[in-house]
């Protein structure tokens, strides 16, 4: 769309917390809600990317220009008022994480232990969430207690956390690295290479493919841009 404004600020919301003005009017978001939150942080970042969208007025706005914003408002519309089936979906990739996937070639099957394996016995620790693994493409059932405990892990968190798991979830395959990542026993980029091990791997024999090199920025991005609102968010 054209951009239609000139200044983005952040800026008290007499209600509670702080939002976003485009020119002195509040910024809506798409379902019609004025656009709220509690971290004065993340209402400054939100308003930083509204003032660099389109350039000037009269410019080309993307919505790729405002991630932030895309995330606080699927949070503050889509699943505050009804977290259970973002909870739902996301515990869904409990049963098929990508750390109990082992490859058949012994050479990966090791990188994989030593590099997922951890993370697989944080799941057991800090989540009372042991998971089985399997070695090539044969699907594993999860116990139900470990996916009733991942579940409840998912449920634990506010609309924010939601939000931010359903952006990395997806892009990392790994709902127990997406957990650690909104926990803070991740950086994003840790959580995104040991997302890729698999991917790296074949590239050391196969060469790189400028397509899989691009989808595998595209996740990074997406990865970054869920711990950098966590942190936002966080304040």
């Amino acid at each position: 769309m054209k951009r239609f404004w000139e200044a983005a600020l952040a800026v008290p919301r007499l209600e509670a917390g702080y939002g976003v003005e485009l020119d002195g009017r509040p910024l809506r978001l798409p379902g019609g809600n004025i656009l709220t939150t509690e971290s004065h942080p993340l209402a400054e970042a939100i308003a930083e990317e509204w003032h660099k969208a389109g350039g000037t007025k009269g410019g080309e706005m993307r919505q790729d220009d405002v991630p932030l914003t895309r995330i606080l408002a699927s949070a503050q519309e889509r699943i505050a008022p009804d977290p259970k089936p973002m909870v739902e979906g996301i515990a869904q990739y409990g049963g098929t994480d990508l750390l109990c996937y082992r490859a058949e070639d012994h050479r990966l099957a090791a990188r994989q232990a030593e590099a997922w394996q951890p993370w697989l016995e944080w799941a057991a620790l800090a989540l009372d969430a042991p998971l089985r693994i399997t070695h090539g493409l044969m699907p594993v059932a999860q116990a139900p207690e470990s996916l009733a405990a991942l579940r409840a892990a998912v449920a634990r968190h506010d609309a924010s956390g939601l939000a931010a798991l359903g952006v990395a979830v997806p892009a990392l395959g790994s709902l127990v690295l997406g957990l650690a990542l909104t926990v803070g026993r991740l950086e994003a980029e840790e959580a995104h290479r040991l997302a890729i091990l698999d991917e790296v791997f074949q590239e050391e024999f196969w060469g790189s493919d400028p397509e899989a090199a691009a989808r595998r920025q595209a996740r990074l991005d997406e990865v970054k841009l869920a711990g950098r609102f966590l942190a936002l968010v966080a304040g």
